[in-house]
């Protein structure tokens, strides 16, 4: 539970903001924003461009008036909910509920009498009531059950609170409730952990529920002491957890939360999550939560929806509040005690539980009325009225308060749009995010294994989308992530093998659709880490191929886990061929960080060669050479090299310790050779450049 020193110093500050009604109007005054100065392509949208940073000027200009800094404003989770009031010995309780008719608290402290202990509402819509030590400190204790009874348009409903920070599942009736948390405060050893010390990113994607071996859902202590060893024995940097906000249904990911401000409980307790992230931090990894604010579950029981029992608390009314393509509620950004909720919640697990980060789920549906279902990378799509400028202006606040409070820390875009000046800074008129993700990377690889024949790749569409950004844009590059995992589409691992691989992954069989498999899954990862942005995301078993999707349980697969969870032992397993896979990855892993190659910016290209499908490019000292043909090996092949030297083979998809034919000999030295090209002298070296391999080299003087 959260200590209050002084609460009644946000009293004044929450009063103000639930009287106020904020109306994001387009501004007049124009502004010389870095971000159109310096994008030619923007100079059309000047105004545009010059409204939508007028209105997250005007927006923080009025919470500055109200609470002084963006850092004090988002402090809803310090005074709503159970708050400790040691001045009068007792606790508060507080919930905002402006067109509730009735509400009450009940629970096991006082036999679940449901209209026995009514709130008092105040003019600001917050309902309120006091519980001293003297009545309650024997009835009101640790773990305690309770529910709010709320009288509104909608009738009379048990309701859990929006700023439960507790909330657990019976398993007898499955239902929800929320609980009194007051545990001992948690002793946290992270003091000299920064996530600027980490490098370029290097991110884990997990699930802490899944990551288990056995059958059933893992603990946050299991994926602690077990799993968190694992990614950093592999080389990961950082670990960005799913579905750590309570979510009624354990098959949605955790993207149709309802307690927006609890951890989710069928993993564990509060304290043990904070366990898990202070245990990351003493490995040198950073956790990044995968934040979802762009809806929320449209359950009455479980959820904030119709809280006060309106339409409209937190969402638009009618059809407008409702994102039919998610089956779920969306969020009234406009409305201005709608982003303290969300804004207070941002803070909330940065402060109180040391994440060092988010990747913010659902961008597009957020910045678009449409949700990213209608053509959008037209400047006319970007500045046209299915814009959701609102949700610009919380996005933009979002990142603004993400960095004032803890300015390591990061943030993540999951936009597929290309929304102009996503990922410019604040003060230069952009969004302010830190990266956003390279979404159309795993598309291009699903597209070429489901549609195009290997000999019929072409090499340059696949430079053009590995490299296609912004340079002041930075990319998360990935191959997969949990959306290829699941049932109803396929991992790579899983569409380049299919039912091969439960058949004919021993190390001793043969088999040519594994073989290419192999090969190709290597290929596929070296290729977008060393081309595709400044920072690298896998989800967790992909890396060693994991051969089963993910698929939770449910009444289809009578609720089996079976599905629900990752086989780590298949990685370790030396007589089956997954181990080349994953020992592959942490070679791969290993080599990016020695060399610095996500902070290096693009590669240098030094030859594209379409007949026989292969690629050069340079990332400083390291030559890197992709031959995609499926057939095509050639002798004495010259290839362009940037620099002349001594060229060493520093790793090959091709090597036998990663299930590979060792065609090439790592202790050949290969010597450069000058050669007129065009009026001007280049250097080359000869290699066998082997069908369906990668190469990486490295040039010493």
């Amino acid at each position: 539970m959260f200590r209050i020193i002084n609460i009644r110093k946000y009293r004044k500050k929450i009063v103000y903001l639930f009287k106020t009604t904020i109306t994001v109007m387009a501004s007049d005054k124009h502004f010389d924003l870095a971000v159109v100065e310096h994008d030619e392509w923007l100079q059309p949208v000047a105004e545009q461009m010059n409204r939508r940073h007028g209105d997250y000027l005007r927006v923080m200009g009025e919470i500055e008036n109200s609470s002084g800094t963006l850092v004090d404003f988002a402090n809803g989770y310090r005074y709503f909910g159970w708050q400790r009031d040691d001045d009068l010995a007792g606790w508060w309780f507080r919930e905002w509920l402006p067109e509730a008719q009735d509400v009450y608290i009940f629970g096991d402290f006082n036999g679940w009498q449901r209209t026995q202990l009514r709130l008092d509402k105040a003019c600001d819509g917050v309902w309120s009531a006091f519980f001293p030590d003297a009545m309650y400190e024997d009835r009101l204790t640790h773990g305690s059950l309770y529910k709010i009874h709320v009288h509104g348009a909608n009738g009379w409903h048990d309701r859990i609170p929006a700023y439960a920070t507790r909330v657990v599942q019976d398993d007898e009736t499955k239902n929800f409730t929320a609980q009194f948390w007051v545990p001992q405060p948690f002793e946290w050893h992270d003091e000299g952990f920064d996530l600027s010390s980490v490098g370029s990113l290097l991110i884990y994607e997990a699930h802490v529920g899944m990551a288990q071996e056995r059958e059933g859902v893992g603990t946050y202590v299991e994926f602690a002491d077990r799993i968190l060893p694992v990614i950093k024995a592999d080389g990961y940097n950082a670990v960005q957890l799913m579905a750590i906000a309570e979510h009624p249904y354990y098959g949605s990911f955790g993207y149709h939360v309802s307690s927006f401000f609890a951890p989710s409980s069928r993993f564990g307790t509060p304290e043990e999550l904070k366990y898990l992230v202070d245990k990351a931090h003493s490995l040198g990894l950073a956790l990044i939560m995968d934040l979802v604010h762009a809806h929320y579950v449209k359950n009455l029981n479980e959820g904030i929806n119709e809280l006060d029992g309106s339409d409209h608390l937190y969402s638009k009314p009618g059809e407008a509040g409702y994102q039919k393509y998610w089956d779920s509620m969306t969020f009234d950004y406009g409305k201005g005690s709608v982003r303290h909720f969300l804004l207070s919640n941002v803070k909330y697990w940065l402060d109180l539980f040391h994440f060092d980060g988010y990747r913010f789920d659902g961008v597009t549906s957020m910045i678009y009325y449409h949700h990213g279902y209608e053509p959008m990378g037209s400047r006319e799509s970007f500045f046209g009225p299915g814009v959701n400028g609102d949700a610009l202006t919380y996005l933009t606040l979002a990142n603004r308060l993400v960095h004032d409070f803890r300015p390591s820390a990061v943030t993540i875009a999951e936009d597929v749009s290309g929304m102009p000046a996503m990922c410019s800074p604040v003060e230069d008129g952009g969004v302010g995010f830190d990266y956003r993700l390279g979404m159309a990377i795993p598309d291009f690889w699903i597209k070429e294994l489901k549609d195009v024949p290997d000999e019929d790749w072409n090499i340059w569409e696949m430079w053009s989308v590995m490299t296609n950004r912004l340079p002041s844009v930075k990319t998360v590059a990935y191959a997969e992530s949990h959306d290829q995992a699941l049932v109803g589409d396929k991992t790579i691992a899983f569409r380049l093998m299919d039912k091969e691989m439960y058949f004919s992954m021993n190390r001793d069989s043969q088999n040519l659709i594994i073989d290419r498999g192999i090969a190709l899954h290597k290929m596929i990862r070296l290729m977008t880490i060393t081309t595709g942005g400044d920072a690298y995301l896998n989800f967790m078993g992909n890396e060693f191929g994991h051969p089963e999707w993910i698929d939770f349980p449910r009444e289809g697969n009578g609720w089996s886990y079976a599905h629900a969870r990752r086989m780590w032992s298949l990685s370790t397993d030396k007589l089956l061929r997954y181990s080349y896979l994953g020992d592959f990855d942490k070679a791969m892993i290993a080599l990016v960080r020695r060399y610095g190659i996500l902070s290096d910016g693009y590669p240098y290209n030094l030859q594209m060669d379409e007949p026989n499908k292969t690629m050069v490019f340079s990332h400083g000292d390291l030559l890197f050479v992709f031959n995609w043909h499926p057939s095509a090996s050639i002798p004495d092949y010259a290839l362009r090299v940037q620099a002349p030297g001594k060229y060493l083979l520093e790793l090959s998809t091709d090597e036998v310790r990663f299930g590979g034919q060792g065609r090439e000999d790592p202790k050949v030295e290969h010597f450069s050779y000058p050669c007129e090209v065009d009026g001007e002298t280049r250097h080359f070296i000869q290699i066998y450049n082997i069908s369906r391999t990668a190469m990486v080299f490295r040039r010493k003087e």
